[in-house]
């Protein structure tokens, strides 16, 4: 009851309004048909958001993957010290895209403390890290993954520990070296560990929202780091088009889905051939 009144009912109003021109300053709502999913196939602005999410969430998903299982074998050892760096790690997961956004705003804008340790150094012209439109989209890009690696550093490190020692010893006495052994012991234990990874860093990079409206608002420029729920939010209750904005969110959340479904489809069938 509780999923069907706060999850597919609102989906469902999302929906039905998609098929609007709902504007509470335009009145009277009218239905459009398919006439906003027409538009958004044409509309530069979305296309260029969709791009961005794109960017942003294929680099995410496959540098938080990699780096996020390099650290955790790094990490895969016991003592005091290596369970305070999982902490370390850790910590970013639990604080919220605003909080790290005002954290990292503050070391990479202009003048910033990363500016200021590089005019120390004796650079006298930084790069714009967030005010070069060449460079701003991949800069939060960054703070992104800064923030999940955590995430994925302790989901591997889950199966990291659950790989049998026996296994390993058993082909250490074969003679196997260690990359022998990660490629036909450990790297198919973490098939799981991938699925989920992977996952929930489409998802992350795909519904990005609370760091692009802190840090960049979008820009710099004509919607240089725009994601697709940045374009949502601002298409509905800036511009208070409704219901093109609810067009946006139904095709968001298609994309979704479909992205998601796809890739679980294919790791766990992964899984099982491993």
């Amino acid at each position: 009851m509780v999923y069907l009144i706060f999850v597919l009912v609102p989906i469902g109003m999302s929906v039905r309004t998609s098929f609007t021109n709902r504007n509470p300053y335009n009145p009277p709502t009218k239905w459009v048909g398919l006439r906003n999913y027409t538009d958004l196939l044409s509309d530069d602005d979305f296309l260029k958001a969709l791009q961005n999410t794109v960017v942003v969430t294929v680099v995410l998903t496959v540098v938080a993957n990699v780096g996020g299982l390099l650290i955790a074998m790094l990490l895969d050892r016991r003592g005091t010290f290596y369970n305070a760096l999982r902490a370390v790690f850790f910590t970013p997961v639990i604080l919220s895209g605003v909080v790290v956004s005002v954290i990292w705003q503050a070391i990479l804008s202009d003048d910033g403390l990363l500016d200021s340790m590089l005019h120390s150094l004796g650079v006298d012209h930084p790069p714009g890290w967030l005010s070069d439109p060449n460079l701003a989209l991949y800069s939060v890009t960054f703070i992104v993954i800064w923030q999940m690696l955590g995430f994925c550093v302790v989901v591997y490190l889950a199966g990291l520990q659950g790989v049998p020692i026996e296994l390993m010893e058993a082909a250490a006495i074969d003679g196997a070296t260690k990359f022998t052994r990660f490629r036909t012991v450990t790297w198919p234990m973490l098939a799981p560990a991938l699925t989920i990874n992977t996952v929930m860093l489409l998802i992350s990079g795909f519904k990005l929202y609370d760091q692009i409206q802190v840090i960049t608002n979008g820009g710099p420029g004509n919607g240089t780091t725009t994601t697709v729920a940045f374009d949502v939010v601002t298409t509905t209750f800036t511009g208070n088009h409704i219901g093109y904005g609810s067009a946006m969110a139904v095709m968001m959340l298609i994309i979704i889905a479909t992205i998601s479904a796809v890739a679980l489809r294919f790791l766990q069938r992964r899984e099982i051939t491993l």
